[in-house]
């Protein structure tokens, strides 16, 4: 990323200390504030971790300004705990939040606009320090191409890197950047709110049948450790119909199965209900989601009706009566009426043959 440490730019555009622009690659700071090398360095991993897990793009409805603080709250919780750096005097923390992701502290910090709306990101009071747009400046600095592939590179490299020392990252940072690990397109953001939405995450709870990993300074003290509950009723699944017809593309296949069994680890998703569609359906059934993206055998390549897949799961016993469907599909199809939340995966410029009532996410 490029450092842009101009003075009048910074005075211009109200940045007290630093802001990012992830298309552009740009962290642009304040060089008149005086920081230790140490302060520096919590700033530069700050805004780093903002390009690097898409905060921009994440936004969606909600309020930029107070998504920009929660996301805040969040980065630099996990730099304290990881001990980078040293954060410089009025960043955002609260301890309280620990262990919490972006979505989760947003919708709690909703309920208090008077007092949030005061508080101030490295940019200043009232002002996100994620730009929406690069910012002009003399001897402007070049594009780089496949930002995204950069960013999710470097924070998968440093997952690697980080692997053999355990307990270092914060299992937050660490859940999404494995949600990074395939391909960020435009429609991955909306697919992952969508999972957000759709198919909730099991919530961990202490148990004192296990003990803690954490204990080694004081080994005589029993601590509870985090479990995940084991009951398969809890456990969150969701429907895919996969279009299987002659007309489908294998690199479509690809991407979309990759990013749904990506967010399916980070939710900690055991098992998805897999149901392959071409002339009829062929119901694969549940599917560890491990294997949807790799060892799952495609059968069947005749026309395309998807139909036939939908009434399957709606109808079967071991689905749950709310588990969303996600149909994916070249849009050669037929005319396809789902009675439950489900969403569309269909291909960059192709359209469906009706109106579509779930979401549809072109894949590019």
């Amino acid at each position: 990323m490029t450092i842009v440490a101009e003075a009048e730019l910074a005075r211009g555009w109200d940045i007290r200390v630093a802001a990012v622009n992830a298309a552009a690659g740009e962290i642009y700071v304040n060089p008149l504030i005086a920081m230790t090398q140490n302060e520096w360095r919590f700033v530069m991993a700050h805004e780093m971790l903002h390009a690097a897990l898409r905060h921009g793009d994440r936004v969606g409805g909600r309020d930029p300004y107070l998504w920009n603080v929660a996301a805040d709250l969040v980065i630099n919780g996990w730099l304290l705990e990881m001990g980078v750096g040293t954060m410089p005097d009025g960043a955002l923390h609260d301890p309280v939040l620990k262990g919490m992701s972006v979505e989760t502290v947003y919708d709690r910090i909703t309920t208090d606009l008077r007092r949030y709306r005061k508080l101030a990101t490295l940019r200043g009071v009232g002002l996100g320090d994620v730009l929406g747009q690069p910012l002009p400046h003399p001897g402007e600095a070049a594009r780089a191409a496949g930002l995204d592939d950069i960013y999710r590179r470097a924070l998968t490299t440093g997952l690697a890197y980080h692997d053999s020392a355990r307990g270092t990252l914060p299992a937050g940072l660490v859940e999404e950047i494995r949600a990074l690990d395939h391909p960020p397109l435009e429609w991955d953001a909306q697919l992952a709110r969508w999972f957000e939405e759709h198919v909730p995450a099991v919530a961990r709870v202490r148990t004192y049948a296990r003990a803690s990993r954490r204990q080694s300074g004081t080994p005589d003290i029993p601590r509870p450790g985090w479990i995940r509950p084991v009951e398969v009723e809890r456990l969150p699944t969701y429907g895919v119909v996969l279009d299987t017809s002659g007309s489908m593309d294998r690199e479509l296949l690809g991407k979309a199965l990759g990013a749904i069994a990506s967010y399916s680890r980070a939710r900690d998703v055991p098992a998805a209900r897999v149901v392959y569609c071409d002339a009829a359906a062929y119901d694969a059934g549940y599917v560890p989601v491990d294997d949807i993206a790799g060892r799952v055998q495609v059968r069947g390549r005749g026309g395309t009706v998807l139909q036939p897949g939908v009434d399957l799961l709606e109808r079967a016993d071991d689905f749950p009566v709310d588990g969303p469907i996600l149909l994916i599909t070249d849009g050669q199809c037929d005319v396809v009426r789902v009675r439950r939340e489900h969403a569309w995966l269909i291909p960059s410029g192709a359209s469906l043959p009706f109106t579509a009532r779930g979401p549809v996410f072109r894949v590019q």
